[in-house]
């Protein structure tokens, strides 16, 4: 079996969104992401990001001078970073689409996205979410015809075809809503 390493998005729109709001520090920058999501953002993965994001022209980096400290390195989000972070919430690749913690980053921030790009990311997660099921009703179909006793294994099974099934009807209620403002 191959496994397909998978390039997630999620941690770096959160931290360009925190941007969105304003220049901020690391710490604080870590600090505020801790506060309004479940997200826990390591110094490993903040500090590369911010790093890329200067490179590529996203975002800005000044010194602050602190009396008797290492000066305090501030950053803000240029225009350029508002496009990427624009284009990273609008842009759900069908491998992005069946992680659940990338779908629902886009979800909170709809209000950033038209209607018809609201639409393609609940367009994608609903097709990843089908192809889920079919997954699992197939596998349901071998464990079934299985001479050995798979209860548990079925049980799992009919607990995540259920979920699929909860949040494809949560994604019909959301495209209903996906035009308003």
């Amino acid at each position: 079996m191959t496994y397909v390493r998978l390039d997630y998005m999620y941690m770096d729109i959160v931290i360009l969104s925190h941007l969105q709001r304003g220049p901020v520090h690391g710490y604080e920058l870590k600090r505020k992401v801790a506060a309004t999501t479940a997200y826990a953002l390591h110094n490993n993965t903040l500090y590369p990001a911010l790093r890329r994001f200067e490179e590529s022209g996203a975002v800005t980096k000044t010194a602050e001078a602190q009396e008797g400290r290492p000066p305090k390195h501030v950053y803000e989000l240029t225009e350029l970073g508002r496009e990427l972070l624009h284009d990273m919430l609008a842009d759900l690749t069908p491998a992005l689409a069946a992680d659940e913690p990338e779908f629902l980053t886009r979800v909170g921030q709809f209000e950033q996205l038209t209607p018809s790009e609201r639409h393609g990311v609940l367009a994608a997660r609903a097709e990843a979410l089908r192809a889920q099921r079919t997954h699992l009703r197939e596998l349901a179909g071998r464990t079934a015809a299985s001479p050995r006793n798979h209860r548990w294994g079925g049980l799992v099974v009919a607990e995540l075809t259920d979920r699929i099934d909860r949040e494809l009807a949560w994604i019909d209620r959301l495209g209903a809503q996906a035009d308003e403002t």
